[in-house]
């Protein structure tokens, strides 16, 4: 068939190229649905399935566990500096006439934190290794000083006054044991089938930590060095025996410690129904249920907290994932524990892809400290687990938790630049830059 263009000039054109109004009428088929004819519906699920595929395929990139470290980490710092000027104006106005006061000091730490985070991105492993000793030591003499010159706060003698500044050991010591015991690990790779090189000396290290810090009467923060003590024991590969007669020790050991303190006898037999005691042992939890039941799914907005006016002790610090779940709600509280289980999860990527032992060991280690520790605050919040006076890493208000965990999380960050894969895509990618940068005009 032989048509004409606005030009006049003729063109052949194949049968195939015909029209539809050209064709011979076809029969109309009916749809289902209702929908318009000659329109075909996707399968069902279809949109899923491709939100999945590119999910995976984004996960498969070199850069990924890298990307969700820092992204995690930024953003659930974000979170905590927020909720510190929050949780904390009330009491800073009372306390400094001052409602920024706290939050300015937490500004302060975060200045600090993060170079230092970056610097331990950047630090060559096997400088970070020779540091595990020196550093192990340190937090031995450093806990050494709080059991005799300790600062006594809210009925725990883990403080130590230097100069204008109170810092807590114990959470440095989190970081140095978890960088000690997989230098040692990492150095005794083939011999961890024997069961004395997996035993000593980090086992016997680490009950000596854990025996200064409750020598302080601080049974939290030793629940939390016992959990890194069994998580690092786990990744290396203790027999399961070990972990039975482990968990009955410190079960012994952290009731018998318990029932010889009255204050912590009285949280424990409380804390599943914090409204027995209402106005004694249970007050705290009690109106940290308060806080979250009255936050529904999206919270009461920012700042809005009723219960930080003074009935929620310790609302800027270790409840203050209760003030979170009042102001931002179920959404909220379900972002805070995503973003952590985030790093989690882009941790044990980088752990299971290394063929560095000691990456691999040090990786698992932070990952149980700074999970072990959101899961422990959690469930003290909730009143699932009595009040021991643990923060939330990372959003609590306190430099002495907020530096380490921020070193521990450039730690990680470090290790995922480092994957073989990821340094070449980092390096590529500045390889272009500096060629575009380089590049003259387009003539």
């Amino acid at each position: 068939m032989t048509t004409a263009n606005p030009g006049g000039v003729g063109l052949d054109v194949g049968p195939s190229l015909e029209p539809q109004s050209a064709q011979p009428h076809q029969p109309h088929q009916p749809h289902q649905g209702g929908g318009t004819a000659g329109v075909r519906r996707p399968p069902l699920g279809s949109g899923l399935v491709a939100g999945l595929r590119s999910v995976r395929e984004a996960l498969d990139k070199p850069l990924a566990s890298y990307y969700l470290l820092l992204g995690s980490s930024a953003l659930l710092l974000t979170i905590g500096l927020i909720m510190v000027l929050s949780a904390s104006s009330v009491r800073s106005y009372l306390t400094y006439d001052d409602s920024y006061a706290v939050v300015k000091r937490q500004l302060l730490w975060v200045a600090l934190g993060l170079p230092a985070a970056w610097i331990a991105s950047r630090i060559p492993v096997r400088h970070v290794r020779r540091l595990a000793y020196p550093g192990f030591l340190v937090a031995l003499v450093l806990l050494a000083l709080v059991a005799q010159f300790g600062v006594l706060v809210n009925g725990n003698k883990n403080w130590l006054a230097l100069g204008p500044v109170n810092i807590q050991p114990a959470e440095i010591a989190k970081l140095a044991i978890v960088l000690w015991a997989a230098n040692i690990y990492a150095h005794k790779e083939r011999r961890l089938r024997e069961l004395h090189h997996l035993l000593v000396p980090v086992v016997p290290g680490l009950f000596a930590v854990i025996a200064l810090v409750l020598v302080g009467r601080d049974l939290g923060t030793a629940m939390v060095l016992a959990a890194i003590l069994l998580g690092m024991l786990w990744v290396v590969g203790a027999p399961l025996r070990l972990f039975g007669l482990s968990l009955s020790v410190l079960g012994v050991a952290a009731v018998a410690l318990a029932a010889t303190d009255p204050e912590r006898l009285e949280r424990i037999t409380n804390f599943t129904d914090p409204f027995k005691d209402y106005t004694d042992a249970g007050w705290q939890p009690a109106h940290g249920l308060y806080a979250l039941s009255s936050g529904g799914w999206f919270g009461q907005g920012i700042g809005a907290s009723a219960q930080k006016w003074g009935d929620l002790p310790e609302a800027h610090t270790d409840f203050i994932f209760a003030v979170l779940g009042e102001e931002l709600g179920l959404v909220g509280t379900l972002l805070v524990i995503g973003l952590f289980f985030t790093i989690a999860y882009a941790a044990v990527r980088v752990a299971l892809s290394t063929e560095d032992p000691f990456v691999r060991y040090a990786t698992f280690g932070i990952v149980v400290w700074l999970l072990g520790q959101m899961m422990i605050n959690v469930g003290m919040v909730l009143a699932v687990l009595p009040v021991i006076g643990i923060p939330l890493p990372i959003v609590s208000y306190g430099g002495s938790a907020l530096l380490p965990s921020l070193v521990a999380l450039g730690l990680v960050i470090g290790f995922a630049r480092r994957e073989p894969e990821a340094a070449a895509a980092l390096a590529a990618r500045r390889r272009n830059r500096s060629a575009g940068l380089s590049a003259g005009p387009a003539r």
